[in-house]
């Protein structure tokens, strides 16, 4: 699907060809063979693709804030043609009020706590927790900062460049968004360390 020329409106993400497919192991032995999938901050829409087409029985729900996001995450749903993915919506993880109504099954969320205000992460951890179903699944992927695991080189350096992009943005302690998540109701029932230095975090609604 992705291999070909990229339709108009749409934007790729270079990460998104490296991560898709391990993150798509884990995503395929853990969700629900049916249900629905909000996803949180979908940025250019070529995860949410690929993953409502590797996984039908699901319906995929794409959200982002960003207009530009919005129109490729449309350009996307628009070439795959799937009737399992559903038109992208505007939200911001910062203002859970605002979410739609749920429950869902299954929320996701890659690759954006380092890349924004703790103020996201801290409605996305309320929203999700007012959203989901009772047992429902909250998936997080990306990087993190672990107090008995060493940093990798790389992930220094990522952080120092994130943090010279936006004081507000860096990698985020994984016992400080364990600890948030917990406050909300959502318990951390699996870490799976993953290529680059990254984490798929699943935290379950009690």
């Amino acid at each position: 699907m992705m291999s070909n020329p990229t339709p108009a409106a749409a934007r790729i993400s270079p990460s998104t060809a490296r991560n898709r497919e391990p993150i798509l192991e884990v995503l395929r032995s853990r969700l629900p063979t049916s249900g629905v999938v909000l996803e949180i901050a979908a940025g250019t829409g070529e995860h949410a693709a690929w993953f409502a087409a590797a996984l039908p029985g699901l319906e995929w729900r794409p959200t982002d804030p960003d207009s530009e996001a919005l129109a490729s995450i449309a350009a996307w749903r628009n070439y795959a043609g799937l009737a399992n993915l559903a038109a992208p919506i505007r939200l911001d993880a910062s203002d859970p009020d605002s979410w739609p109504a749920g429950p869902v099954d299954v929320v996701v969320n890659i690759n954006m706590i380092h890349i924004s205000p703790w103020t996201a992460t801290q409605g996305l951890m309320k929203g999700a927790a007012h959203i989901l179903a009772p047992g429902g699944l909250l998936f997080l992927y990306g990087p993190y900062v672990e107090a008995d695991v060493p940093t990798a080189p790389g992930n220094i350096a990522f952080e120092q460049s994130l943090r010279v992009r936006n004081p507000e943005w860096g990698l985020r302690s994984l016992d400080t968004v364990k600890d948030l998540a917990a406050s909300h109701g959502l318990t951390l029932t699996e870490r799976i360390a993953m290529p680059a230095n990254n984490l798929c975090l699943l935290f379950r609604k009690r």
